[in-house]
């Protein structure tokens, strides 16, 4: 305990502040925490967190690494049943989950500790002159608390249709005009519009009560916005308040007096039915996909290494159904977790490293040290018996990754938020933030796993007049196909759908597309042009999107259209879907004038593209596709940025007469160059969008690996440089998909399935059971992502 001869150094201590992350409840290198035999190590300097596992010894690594030698060492422990409080949990009533009282379920023992007097495991020291620092660590917001902001909760704000409302009724309504919709005879689930006094039913909610969207109607008809749901309004003020033109629930400050005008007196008010928050709430803990085989048995539970669930977080089904499908691929197992092992002994700083959180998740995903039953998971001392196992599975508690959310999130507006997400765009995201780190730090992209993904899309552009053409290569990831919905049948709970061959959505992928109105640079004028694409080259891991959206009131919707794959799973690519270039035939299209004018669309229109938050190149395009450049006709503009958002080439500058503008002034590139862009960059940016610095600078954003170096294509397509493979026949074998619930990509629940030898596993958060093969087959059909390995 004493004898330590360092403990001057205490003096240069200090607390943390409140901007501070403090990662006293699990190593910042991987998943050893808090309530682990050994605890975990806070550095008293960074308030890094280090384990004290023989075999990983993070927190000595991190000691000698960084020169830090003081720590706090933090145990906690679960307090006997016969010390807690036995209340029951209070009902919920806001969008949120609910945090415990830690402190009524654990307790905690910390010792301070000197590495610099035992470099191996740390002596302990007295603890006196660091007393405050030691009570502010144990207070102070922890790192995952930090991540999440203690619980997610959705948060109700007023808008400007509740603030200016204006209400065009003073009539009283009478009790039996408040009891049942207008226009039908429902007598649950009613709004009321706050301007005319107009009941109407709700819209049906998924997994909530029914509605025939009367009030919907309404709102279409009269443009009136604001309604509150009946029996939901408390004495209190508070109410279900909706706002149809802004799509979302808001809030009404002056509920009491807008009510009034119809003769209800909120304190007589009494709540009789659940809120949407309850709806949610309840659809939410419910929502889950079948753990249960077809003659209704248990699935079984898996442990053991590539088997480890990851908890929820707080809608974060679609980054673990990402995640345990990326390290279920032996490009990103061997990687991760055997090459460059190195790597952590030169971070300072992992919880900031892109390495090594991804590091930190393959070694808990892959190693199978965490997949054991949660009974197993809390630490009991030595001799305790284990318990009897429960009636049912006992699943996994799951790792938390709350550090690597926390950091790949960090910068992305949405991916940021506790808010459910597309699986899709987080796969690209995790892509792109994998990249830009090995960028940085100069490696080697022969290593790089996430190449296993890259394919070249070759582009050929051919005039119908002139018969001269254009070739583009795009580098790409992920295959998206857009799946035709045909309606077989339908009633008011589901609608039914043509199957689907994947084949034939490949095969309308590389087929022939008319583009008429295009600007022919060697005829210098608008012509009927013809685009194909085909495949420059095949990915070794082939990630196939199914797109099967319908637009439904200006919002995507996801339709459950069967996707059938092929006889046993497999893809075959051959000579026919291989482009080849320029052929010795073929003449290539001209540069396009560097003087012509720019693209003329019409701005109201692209005004209000752009207001749904669409890149402005995308919107240009949009409307120069649908031929609505100049009526202003937003709807079909709508339609094909639904469809073509995942077009490899949809962020290009757009393919006009004229759309490269003149050579850049030195002011325009000093302007780009004073932002962090380097000049070529700069040079580049202004080049390929007309000159425009608003749109350069979009350019550079959407183009971050692009150095500046690489010249315009010169209608060859010999020019770009791509990953992948040319060599035909090439197999692909299904390795993994990933499925979704829900009517929106955005909303509901994801979940991935992997082939694990012979067998298919299913994960499902921290629920890792082995899946029955009639389950399989059905939802394979409606998967979102596919993944096939090749063969």
């Amino acid at each position: 305990m004493s004898g330590c001869t360092h403990l001057q150094g205490l003096d240069s201590l200090r607390e943390p502040t409140l901007s501070q992350a403090v990662h006293r409840e699990e190593c910042t290198q991987c998943f050893e925490n808090q309530d682990s035999a050994r605890g975990i190590d806070v550095c008293l300097s960074c308030f890094n967190g280090g384990c004290l596992d023989p075999e990983r010894q993070h927190a000595a690594m991190h000691a000698a690494l960084s020169g830090h030698y003081f720590t706090l060492n933090v145990k906690r422990r679960p307090k006997p049943s016969s010390q807690r409080d036995d209340e029951p949990p209070a009902k919920m009533t806001k969008l949120a989950i609910m945090e415990e009282r830690e402190e009524d379920q654990f307790e905690w023992t910390t010792t301070v500790k000197c590495w610099q007097c035992d470099a191996a495991e740390g002596r302990s020291i007295p603890a006196e002159e660091v007393k405050s620092i030691i009570g502010s660590i144990m207070r102070a917001m922890s790192s995952a608390r930090q991540s999440e902001v203690k619980a997610w909760e959705e948060e109700t704000l007023a808008c400007e249709h509740t603030l200016m409302l204006q209400q065009t009724s003073t009539e009283p309504i009478p009790a039996s005009g408040l009891a049942h919709c207008n226009a039908c005879d429902l007598t649950s689930n009613l709004w009321l519009c706050l301007t005319c006094g107009s009941l109407g039913c709700g819209r049906p909610l998924y997994g909530g009560t029914g509605g025939n969207g009367h009030g919907l109607e309404h709102y279409k008809t009269t443009q009136h916005p604001v309604c509150v749901k009946l029996g939901t309004i408390t004495p209190e003020g508070g109410a279900d308040i909706y706002c149809y033109a802004c799509d979302d629930a808001k809030l009404d400050p002056e509920l009491s007096t807008h009510l009034a005008v119809f003769g209800i007196n909120i304190r007589n008010q009494t709540k009789t039915e659940k809120s949407m928050t309850e709806l949610q709430i309840e659809h939410n803990l419910n929502y889950d996909f079948s753990l249960t085989s077809e003659d209704g048995k248990a699935l079984e539970p898996l442990f053991g290494p590539c088997l480890t669930g990851l908890s929820n977080l707080g809608n974060s089904c679609y980054m673990a159904s990402v995640l345990q499908t990326l390290f279920s691929l032996s490009a990103f197992q061997e990687y991760y977790t055997e090459v460059l092992v190195d790597h952590k002994h030169i971070e300072e700083r992992p919880a900031d490293c892109v390495e090594c959180q991804m590091r930190k998740v393959a070694d808990g995903l892959v190693s199978g040290r965490y997949a054991m039953p949660a009974v197993r998971r809390h630490f009991m001392p030595e001799g305790t018996p284990p318990s009897s196992s429960p009636e049912g599975p006992v699943f996994q508690e799951g790792l938390r990754p709350h550090t690597f959310k926390a950091l790949f999130g960090r910068g992305h507006e949405e991916f940021a938020t506790m808010r459910q997400q597309d699986a899709e765009e987080f796969f690209e995201w995790l892509l792109t933030v994998v990249r830009r780190d090995w960028k940085r730090r100069g490696a080697s992209s022969d290593q790089d796993p996430t190449q296993v993904f890259s394919y070249g899309l070759e582009q050929r552009l051919s005039c119908t007049e002139c018969k001269k053409v254009r070739y583009r290569i795009d580098g790409a990831d992920v295959v998206s196909v857009a799946v035709p919905a045909v309606q077989i049948a339908s009633t008011d709970e589901k609608t039914v759908f043509e199957d689907v061959q994947l084949t034939s959505c490949l095969d309308a992928l590389l087929s022939p597309e008319a583009i008429p109105g295009y600007n022919c640079p060697s005829c210098n004028r608008s012509t009927l042009a013809v685009k194909q694409s085909k495949f420059a080259t095949l990915p070794s891991v082939l990630v196939v999107h199914a797109k099967k959206f319908q637009l439904v009131n200006w919002v995507p919707t996801k339709l459950d259209i069967p996707v059938i794959l092929p006889p046993d799973d497999a893809i075959q690519f051959d000579e026919h879907h291989m482009g080849q270039g320029l052929r010795p035939d073929e003449v290539p299209l001209p540069e396009e004038a560097r003087t012509a004018p720019q693209v003329q669309v019409n701005e109201l229109a692209l005004a209000q593209l752009e207001g749904m938050g669409f890149p402005r190149i995308r919107c240009e395009k949009a409307l120069l596709a649908t031929g609505n450049a100049n009526d202003g006709n937003v709807e079909a503009a709508m339609e094909w940025l639904f469809a073509h958002m995942d077009d490899p080439d949809v962020d290009a500058p757009t393919e006009t007469a004229g759309s490269r503008g003149p050579e850049p002034s030195a002011d325009q590139v000093a302007m780009l160059a004073d932002m962090g862009f380097t000049e070529k960059q700069a040079r580049k940016a202004l080049l390929e969008t007309g000159g425009n610095p608003e749109r350069a600078v979009e350019w550079l954003f959407n183009h971050p690996d692009d150095d500046g170096t690489t010249s315009a294509s010169d209608g060859t397509g010999e020019n770009t440089p791509v990953s992948g493979f040319r060599s035909v026949p090439a197999r692909y074998v299904l390795k993994a998909f990933i499925s979704h619930k829900g009517p929106s990509v955005h909303s509901g629940h994801y979940v991935a399935h992997i082939r694990h030898g012979a067998d298919w596993v299913l994960f499902n958060d921290e629920k890792v059971v082995r899946a029955d093969l009639e389950s399989v087959n059905a939802l394979k059909k409606l998967a979102y992502l596919y993944v096939f390995e090749r063969v």
